[in-house]
């Protein structure tokens, strides 16, 4: 029980200063590095050179994380100053004049798709301004946001909670003991042709329960995001007004699930939320023209405006400054006139083409970019079991990059306004790499402490041991929970499931159950994390000028938190019994 206590003191110091304390990442996040690697060399006497091996890992990791970030922020960027995203914004404004469906198309699917191009938070940068562009009231934007930053965050960003979460959280890239245990679990989904089709398959059938997970619970979704519009920002302030639209928000949500799930099976967990919110957003708004299941009677819509509460809507200082962003936007618009809905939307059908592209096994593309010549490995650093591998080609920040090169000369965009575009990425990149410089290393250091004289197993395997212990059998109903509170603690469904993924592994082997599945649990929970997630918060609502209003959207997304968490739980919980 007592090192059981000291493995979760990297975690409970984040808890602690950041959430509780409300200390700024810069001064929370080296606090926990500094606690990991304090227990690591004092409490588990591992040798130095093996905690700066796994620092040196986490530093790698995180300046590949901070690629990824950058290109997608840039690709957004360039779109918006190019014109493009005002044209995509009028054409959603087309659609349909209801609210409810409004929200639906740009929340749910657009933020799908754009979830699984980029993730990392994006879906807010991008669907939050459209949204406030279309008339809806600030705070219901980024309510809007948030809800969705739950079912398509597993397989954001092609995939990265999964490929770089759980693939790091479980190190499947060195000697885990992978293979012994896809043999013992019985592992079917082999459908990927790969080097290591032991750690592929690992990750396939892991992606695979994800998506069924998420299908199940987060198919109410759509349904609950227009309840909590009709509920909180109606004038009637019902929940009537938002179930009248279930016919709607379910076909929606399944328009997205099952090409998501589809997509799991039989490409792996690369593209599920790319596919499912790019086939949802075209079968849904195409139908949404033709009025199929669109709502009968007069559309719904807000409050008018002068009606509003004042805490809808942005301070004063931070509305004319949203004003003047609105502005530069409209002048860029009217820059880009020439751009028509297709031009503004071909960056995204290019940058889906090339994401498969690098992707598939049967193309000559993966190989490439994977060349040992272009790849950056080191075994063994300093005599420890950390490996180091940087493949930058192979990275979703190069796609993105040439994409954007691509939009400049596609859009006819001048140099200054290029140029701006990569300003303001590098600027939005170097907010964000102040907690990732310090988060992932922590998490590495934390994940490699095994092996020191003291003999004590490593910190994760610790804390299984004592939860094992103390929950039993029903540890499944508490998995989602404890992946939610890891993104709630950490910022990212990614480093949730690379700080836990082999915390829930173990909890899976000590009681007895399939692991695989508590893992899926974990990536689960971690995803509906987002929708509490601190930092998501407060970044969705600085777009709007919200800043300081982060306790009010909270405590309107925390039921979706608790109803996601709650029920993939239950179901996780069947699950393991019956297949246990």
């Amino acid at each position: 029980m007592f090192y059981a206590f000291l493995a979760s003191l990297p975690i409970l110091v984040v808890a602690v200063f950041l959430v509780g304390l409300r200390w700024p990442a810069s001064r929370a996040m080296p606090l926990s590095l500094v606690t990991a690697a304090v227990l690591a060399l004092f409490v588990w006497q591992v040798p130095g050179l093996q905690v700066l091996a796994f620092g040196i890992k986490g530093s790698l990791i995180t300046v590949d994380l901070l690629y990824i970030i950058f290109g997608a922020i840039l690709l957004l960027n360039t779109l918006q100053q190019s014109g493009a995203i005002t044209v995509i914004r009028n054409g959603f404004h087309q659609i349909s004049p209801d609210r409810r469906v409004q929200a639906i198309i740009v929340a749910w699917l657009f933020g799908s798709f754009i979830e699984g191009a980029a993730g990392f938070g994006t879906p807010a940068a991008v669907a939050v301004p459209l949204l406030v562009a279309l008339g809806f009231p600030p705070l219901a934007a980024v309510v809007c946001g948030i809800v969705i930053q739950s079912t398509p965050v597993s397989f954001g960003a092609l995939g990265t909670p999964i490929l770089v979460g759980v693939a790091n959280g479980l190190d499947v890239a060195t000697g885990f003991g992978v293979d012994s245990v896809v043999q013992s679990a019985a592992v079917s989904w082999k459908l990927i042709a790969d080097e290591n089709i032991a750690a592929t398959a690992l990750l396939h059938t892991i992606g695979v329960r994800v998506a069924v997970i998420h299908l199940a619970v987060g198919t109410f979704i759509p349904l609950i995001l227009v309840c909590l519009l009709t509920r909180f920002f109606g004038r009637n302030q019902s929940l009537r007004e938002g179930l009248g639209c279930w016919k709607f928000a379910i076909f929606a949500a399944f328009a997205m699930t099952i090409p998501s799930v589809a997509t799991a099976i039989l490409l792996g967990p690369d593209f599920p939320s790319l596919f499912g919110g790019m086939v949802g957003l075209v079968v849904v708004a195409s139908a949404a023209r033709r009025g199929f299941l669109i709502p009968a009677g007069e559309p719904w819509q807000f409050p008018e405006k002068e009606d509003w509460s004042a805490d809808w809507q942005p301070v004063a200082e931070a509305s004319a400054k949203t004003a003047r962003t609105a502005a530069d936007v409209a002048d860029t618009a009217q820059d880009d006139v020439s751009l028509s809905l297709i031009r503004s939307w071909l960056p995204y059908l290019i940058l889906a083409v090339l994401l498969v592209m690098f992707r598939l096994p049967q193309l000559p593309v993966k190989e490439w970019v994977n060349h040992p010549n272009v790849t950056f490995a080191v075994d063994d650093l300093f005599g420890s079991t950390a490996d180091l591998k940087h493949t930058p080609l192979a990275l979703p920040g190069t796609i993105f990059l040439l994409v954007s090169g691509l939009t400049f000369v596609l859009h006819g965009m001048s140099v200054k306004r290029y140029c701006k575009a990569v300003a303001d990425s590098l600027h939005t990149t170097a907010k964000a790499s102040v907690a990732l410089i310090f988060t992932v290393p922590m998490v590495q250091i934390f994940l490699g402490s095994g092996g020191g004289t003291a003999g004590l197993a490593k910190m994760p395997i610790v804390l299984a041991e004592q939860m094992a212990t103390l929950a039993g059998g029903v540890w499944p109903l508490l998995a989602p929970f404890a992946g939610g509170l890891g993104a709630f603690v950490a910022g990212s469904n990614t480093i949730s499931n690379m700080m836990l993924s082999m915390f829930q592994f173990g909890v899976g082997q000590q009681i007895g159950c399939d692991p695989f599945w508590i893992v899926a649990l974990q990536a689960v929970g971690g995803a509906a994390g987002n929708t509490i997630c601190v930092h998501n918060v407060v970044a969705a609502a600085a777009v709007v000028g919200l800043v300081g209003r982060e306790g009010q959207i909270i405590r309107r997304t925390l039921p979706v938190f608790l109803y996601y968490a709650t029920f993939a739980g239950i179901l996780g919980l069947i699950i393991v019994r019956v297949f246990s």
